[in-house]
């Protein structure tokens, strides 16, 4: 058994090789909670399920980190755009902090309403401060960072202090293109990008917190460098994310963690992108998709298929008709069990069950595509020998083992009553966050915020019935 995976760094298929033996330790990038997910967002948590799940199956002892972006210029920005002109209070736009913590909510219904685990940590930008202060007073010490000579309290990362920077996206520094994130006055190169950045005026109190060099708060890549060092020590085996997070995120990232001095992740794993209908998903464009629009249409089962059958690294286009195309597959799989043990076969598994193919199939890159065929072929193989009265045990736990690593079980209907209490359990943790949302905005005379998410609702054909117990939903 030989473990594969595509790093990005090498761009070469690299064997696996634990830091500590017997051990993964993963870092993947999460949501910066701004607003309302999309199924980019959740097919990129799937994927790194997938892989957590599979190294668990192949014996490792797995620790996981999922970060939440809580801080950031356009969570200040939309809760700033949230006035309320009825708001009563002294404050009419929403907290940035509540603003954030909302949304996160909403991310992790997502997650759940499809089967994706709970990190094994998942620790929020704003609770790491002191971690991002002494990662920046090492480079600033080693030369590699400096305090803008402007007095805005900003701290920059000198992109030509490190030799190797561009090391990960295989470019040069007269290649890039500026980091617009802070004004580039205070710059030695337009390209340095910022550390911490100094509190401007206009910004709430409440976003800012005491360094050495002013008050403010950390740079959006300075913050996971710090969170993977605290979670997984300074060397790891697995950096994940999107294939949009390359450059500048990770880039960035590995410079600043490289520069202080720390070996850190062994593998860089990138996932593809989501298209719909062969066009980037735009909110300009309005071709957008949220989880809740597609938990709408189709069952949590059918969904996460859908967001898991394509290779990790390749895109995914979005199509009417993709779900329920998911859903007639994934559910010939899930009749074949009800069939099973319909039939008195007991579905029991242990890891041997797992066939040979499937198993070279995941070891080999996460190859899903090729796992799925062999699901499906052993789908074929149980039918057939249920039709002939043969025995199908051994088809049958196949499947349920091969079911159970991709994190279908727990969402299939085996019980024969075809009832849909799973999916609709999963929908309404969705809807319930919402609505809550919406009481909430209501209760401080939001009504443009309440509209809003009533609106959304309704695009995704759900019905919201207000009565005096309060607000209840259902499908149109």
């Amino acid at each position: 058994m030989t473990l594969r995976f595509y790093d990005t760094a090498t761009a070469t298929v690299r064997d696996f090789q634990p830091v500590h033996p017997g051990e993964a330790r993963l870092y993947y990038c999460g949501a910066t909670v701004q607003g309302m997910p999309h199924i980019g967002h959740v097919r990129s948590a799937l994927v790194f399920d997938l892989l957590a799940r599979w190294l668990a199956f192949r014996g490792l002892r797995v620790t996981t980190v999922r970060n939440v972006t809580d801080i950031d210029d356009k969570i200040l920005a939309n809760a700033a755009a949230s006035f309320a002109p009825d708001y009563a209070g002294d404050h009419p736009c929403e907290p940035w902090w509540a603003l954030a913590y909302r949304f996160e909510q909403v991310f992790t219904a997502a997650y759940d309403a499809i089967g994706i685990a709970r990190p094994t940590y998942e620790p929020r930008a704003t609770g790491h401060v002191p971690e991002m202060h002494a990662l920046i007073q090492h480079l600033v010490d080693a030369g590699h960072a400096y305090p803008a000579p402007d007095g805005s309290g900003d701290v920059y990362f000198d992109v030509r202090s490190w030799e190797r920077y561009g090391e990960l996206t295989h470019q040069s520094v007269e290649d890039m293109q500026a980091a617009p994130d802070a004004d580039p006055r205070g710059k030695r190169d337009p390209r340095d990008f910022a550390l911490w950045k100094g509190h401007k005026e206009g910004e709430p109190a409440t976003a800012r917190w005491d360094s050495p060099w002013g008050p403010g708060r950390p740079g959006w890549h300075l913050e996971c460098s710090a969170m993977a060092a605290k979670y997984l020590g300074e060397h790891f085996d697995i950096h994940g994310g999107g294939l949009d997070l390359r450059f500048p995120h990770h880039e960035n990232e590995l410079a600043q963690s490289a520069a202080a001095g720390q070996r850190f992740a062994g593998l860089w794993l990138h996932n593809g992108m989501v298209t719909y209908a062969g066009e980037k998903m735009s909110k300009s464009v309005g071709n957008t998709v949220s989880p809740a629009e597609m938990l709408a249409e189709a069952r949590p089962l059918a969904v996460r298929y859908y967001l898991g059958q394509a290779h990790y690294r390749s895109v995914l286009d979005y199509r009417p008709g993709s779900l329920a195309e998911a859903t007639a597959a994934v559910e010939r799989v899930e009749a074949f069990l009800r069939a099973a043990r319909t039939s008195g076969i007991d579905l029991a598994r242990s890891p041997e069950d797992v066939p040979p193919g499937f198993a070279d199939a995941m070891d080999d890159d996460l190859n899903v595509p090729q796992a799925l065929a062999v699901l499906h072929e052993s789908v074929r193989a149980g039918n057939s020998a249920l039709a002939a009265g043969e025995d199908a045990a051994g088809p049958a736990r196949a499947v349920a083992a091969m079911a159970e690593v991709l994190g279908l079980s727990g969402l299939m209907d085996l019980g024969g009553g075809g009832s849909g209490a799973a999916e609709h359990a999963a929908l309404d943790v969705l809807v319930r966050s919402l609505l809550a949302q919406r009481e909430q905005a209501r209760a401080a005379k939001d009504w443009g915020r309440a509209d809003a998410i009533r609106d959304e609702l309704a695009a995704a054909g759900v019905v919201v019935r207000d009565g005096a117990e309060g607000s209840s939903w259902a499908l149109a």
